[in-house]
């Protein structure tokens, strides 16, 4: 004899059953669609790019001694030009992941006098010549002993990179790994302010 209960099943549980389908699929529904606003919100812009209380303001000075050569690099020197400055150290992953992009950025921008400088933060010299001797060269690196110029670009964390115009002003601020598009999209509005000589 088949029991009653598994042909005709109760009209109170199946409608619970139906109730937790009903909400569960209305609540995933819900967070699809905050999702979408959310993303939808962000979309065109670069999640890379953040806060810092430097943009707009004038970029700390620099000055420090070359990684690999007598000297020193000092940004009141490149007076004019757009400068990137990119943190970085020889044994951060995101750093060599963005390499590439930095040294084909500082190529396809060196003729229109966009400045590319890296700075190690911190790292021990010979690890970074090391680091550049097996990645490749394309722009100035120095060092910046106790890490002072990166506190006060207020750096937390590598890589990060800083925009600033012809006018010594930051205008962006990268965190993780550059890529050409990110700095090209930077790079280009300020080269047409530096063309015009407007801020």
């Amino acid at each position: 004899m088949i029991d009653a209960d598994l042909t005709e099943p109760d009209d109170g549980a199946l409608g619970t059953g139906r109730w937790i389908r009903f909400t569960a699929i209305g609540v995933t529904g819900l967070f699809l669609l905050l999702l979408v606003v959310t993303l939808g919100s962000r979309f065109g812009t670069d999640p890379r790019l953040v806060e810092s209380p430097l943009i707009g303001e004038p970029a700390p000075s620099i000055s420090l001694d070359y990684l690999e050569r007598q000297g020193s690099w000092n940004l009141d020197d490149h007076a004019g030009h757009v400068v990137i400055v990119n943190f970085w150290a020889s044994w951060c992953v995101g750093c060599r992941l963005e390499h590439d992009d930095l040294l084909e950025t500082a190529a396809t921008f060196r003729e229109q006098g966009v400045v590319l400088l890296g700075v190690t933060f911190p790292d021990d010299p010979a690890e970074s010549i090391a680091f550049l001797d097996e990645l490749g060269r394309g722009y100035d690196s120095v060092i910046d002993p106790g890490s002072r110029v990166a506190v006060e670009y207020g750096v937390f964390g590598i890589p990060e990179t800083f925009i600033i115009d012809g006018h010594g002003i930051v205008r962006a601020k990268i965190a993780g790994e550059s890529t050409i598009e990110a700095l090209t999209a930077q790079i280009v509005p300020l080269l047409e302010t530096v063309a015009t000589g407007s801020r």
